[in-house]
């Protein structure tokens, strides 16, 4: 199996080129569906130890049904398929101009939830132009347990949100959101999605909140604000999430926080930054666009032993 790696703003993406599994035709929608249901042991393989790595986002190229589209591609984790993923975009553009298949200038990328854009400044740099995005619902109230003081429950407040994926953001983190902070803010947002689901808290049409994102003050005097973002398989987004970002900026919008077009730098954890910023778009909703850098780290062959006892990934569940 050909796959290139890269990180963006620190986190991975594994592009397959080559060698992946046969997901027949009809939508990318369709087909992501089939690689989650039939390929499963397949796709975690390639993301999860020994082969891949922690927080590494896979992204694998397919034909796309719009022909104005330079690639389809489906993202997927340790945990799930994912309908959009705004990093492992940034990545698989550096990406195909790595191997030669686009230079620099506006380029489209089919996706399960729809068509993204692409602008390519150079060899590194990215504007994502996402699927349009919105809030769903405002200062939604949870009472979690576990996360206050000595193990008590607390009320948390955050907006659910669509930006290619389903968010709950809390804008006033009860965790501070630090780097030298990472197991607390990991057991903080696990501790709010379980509350999630336990409740039966969805987004539309009963989709998954799957992300959570934490909120706290920049740690630079550039910084809008810094987030932590916990992933479906429950690694934290070393970038600033551009799903997440684009959610973000559709709950600034329907504030009035920020107006159409400027633009402001969202940190990550680790520091790493977007420069993001959305135009409006129909139905009350907004075109948010991400601007961010990935570089390519690996282009390699990918080796699966049957006699290998770990060839489907490391598992620690029961």
């Amino acid at each position: 199996m050909h796959v290139v790696d890269s990180h963006t703003e620190g986190e991975p993406t594994r592009v397959i080129l080559s060698g992946g599994p046969d997901l027949g035709s009809g939508s990318l929608a369709e087909r992501a569906k089939r690689l989650a249901t039939e390929h499963q042991d397949l796709y975690r393989s390639l993301v999860k130890e020994p082969y891949g790595q922690e927080a590494m986002v896979g992204a694998l190229l397919v034909e796309p049904v719009d022909q104005t589209c330079v690639a389809g591609v489906i993202y997927f984790d340790a945990a799930a398929v994912i309908g959009m993923c705004g990093h492992g975009t940034i990545g698989v553009a550096a990406t195909l101009a790595h191997i030669g298949k686009i230079g620099v200038g506006i380029h489209k990328l089919e996706t399960p939830v729809g068509v993204v854009e692409i602008e390519l400044t150079d060899s590194n740099t990215v504007s994502v132009t996402n699927v349009d995005s919105y809030r769903l619902e405002k200062n939604r109230t949870i009472q979690v347990e576990g996360i206050g003081q000595n193990g008590a429950s607390i009320e948390v407040k955050g907006d659910i949100a669509w930006g290619g994926n389903w968010f709950f953001i809390v804008n006033e983190s009860p965790t501070a959101v630090r780097p030298d902070n990472l197991m607390a803010l990991t057991q903080t947002a696990m501790a709010i999605r379980k509350t999630l689901e336990k409740e039966g808290i969805a987004g539309g049409e009963g989709g998954i909140i799957d992300h959570i994102v934490l909120f706290g003050d920049a740690l630079t005097a550039e910084g809008h604000s810094r987030n932590f973002v916990l992933c479906p398989d429950n690694t934290y987004d070393r970038s600033p999430c551009g799903t997440g970002c684009s959610a973000r900026l559709a709950c600034l919008a329907a504030d009035d926080l920020l107006p159409p077009g400027q633009e402001i730098l969202q940190e990550s954890v680790i520091g790493s930054s977007y420069r993001i910023r959305y135009q409006p778009a129909s139905e009350g909703k907004i075109s948010p666009t991400i601007t961010g850098q990935a570089f390519v780290t690996r282009d390699a062959t990918l080796i699966f032993n049957e006699q290998d006892p770990l060839r489907n990934g490391i598992n620690l569940g029961v």
